[in-house]
């Protein structure tokens, strides 16, 4: 058993730390501080590997604390806090308490050849988390999880992703934005060659209705050769997020949306709804882009099956190539050139 542990920097020379075997946090939440298990800070060139198994224990410590009220449950399975050209590979997580894996403040991460699972009733245990960070490449990794596979939050940028099998869990998403004064822009975002197994969102761009003080972006984002397996909301742009359904509706996202392509998105939905864009009054989500897109109804495929449809509120933008549902973005039988 490890109790919470800091590995602080900076460094002389790269550091790299092998996991073997496994490692298994407390079950009692009080031998854990910071909501924090394992924490890496202010290391240049970190790596970390080894085969291990990092065991969260969070079952066992959710019904240690289901009768108390003040017992913290949310402690991460492993920080990353400034790390600059990180290296994190061949690693297991599972059953963590709150999310697995949290990059903040760093530039130049690489994560890969990852399994990262919880149970999918076990809520908020993200995959990985990631904010402020300049640089991200995730590939080659399976996650199933009780939230979002990958999140992007306030100020992620330049961040590759493929190769990705998310599921359960609530998809890839960018956000949720545009909650709180001081978040910063979200941009160049690449999602390509993964696959969604059974997740309650697919590819989600969420935002908070809320009274910011001045415009947030998330831009320039693309979405490529997706595949969808029993997905209930593929395709998602939510800009009145309100997940405990607490909120004022009569707020407007400030957060602008633009420059989004979904190409060579296929597969099944598990609702009928294959494409649905909630974009802000006040922002019409700009540049939105459907190619090729090619989604039915789960269970239901083939010659008379039965439509999805698609849903837009303030969306400008245009659609190219295959469009199964039709779109509800004005059809075009090409590309524009640039």
């Amino acid at each position: 058993m490890l109790k919470s542990v800091i590995f602080k920097g900076p460094c002389n020379d790269s550091i790299t730390f092998q996991i073997k075997g496994v490692l298994k946090a407390p079950i009692d939440p009080s031998l854990l501080t910071d909501q924090k298990w394992i924490n890496f800070r202010y290391i240049d060139q970190l790596n970390v590997n080894g085969g291990g198994t990092l065991d969260g224990q969070g079952s066992a410590t959710r019904r240690k604390c289901k009768n108390n009220a003040n017992c913290e449950i949310l402690f991460t399975t492993m920080d990353f806090d400034f790390i600059t050209n990180g290296h994190v590979q061949n690693l297991h997580s599972i059953d963590s308490k709150g999310g697995h894996f949290i990059v903040f403040g760093c530039e130049n991460m690489t994560f890969t050849d990852l399994t990262l699972k919880s149970p999918e009733h076990n809520r908020n245990t993200d995959g990985i988390k990631i904010a402020q960070t300049n640089g991200i490449n995730i590939t080659s990794v399976k996650i199933g999880t009780g939230d979002d596979c990958v999140a992007m939050i306030s100020g992620t940028k330049n961040a590759w992703i493929s190769n990705v099998v998310c599921g359960p869990g609530h998809g890839i998403s960018v956000g949720s934005l545009g909650k709180n004064d001081g978040e910063t822009d979200v941009e160049d975002i690449v999602v390509k060659n993964c696959t969604f197994v059974g997740t309650s969102n697919g590819l989600r761009i969420k935002t908070w209705a809320a009274p910011l003080k001045k415009t947030l972006n998330a831009s320039n984002f693309v979405y490529e050769d997706i595949v969808m397996n029993s997905v209930q909301n593929p395709i998602v742009i939510d800009q009145q997020y309100c997940p405990l359904h607490q909120c004022d509706l009569k707020e407007i996202s400030h957060v602008q949306i633009s420059n989004v392509t979904y190409r060579n998105i296929r597969g099944s939905s598990e609702t009928d709804i294959a494409v649905n864009f909630n974009c802000s009054k006040d922002k019409p989500c700009q540049k939105i882009t459907l190619d090729n897109i090619n989604l039915w109804r789960y269970g239901v495929r083939g010659k008379g099956r039965p439509l999805l449809r698609n849903n837009c509120f303030k969306v400008e933008g245009a659609s190219y190539g295959k469009q199964t549902p039709p779109s509800c973005i004005a059809h075009r039988a090409t590309p524009l050139s640039t």
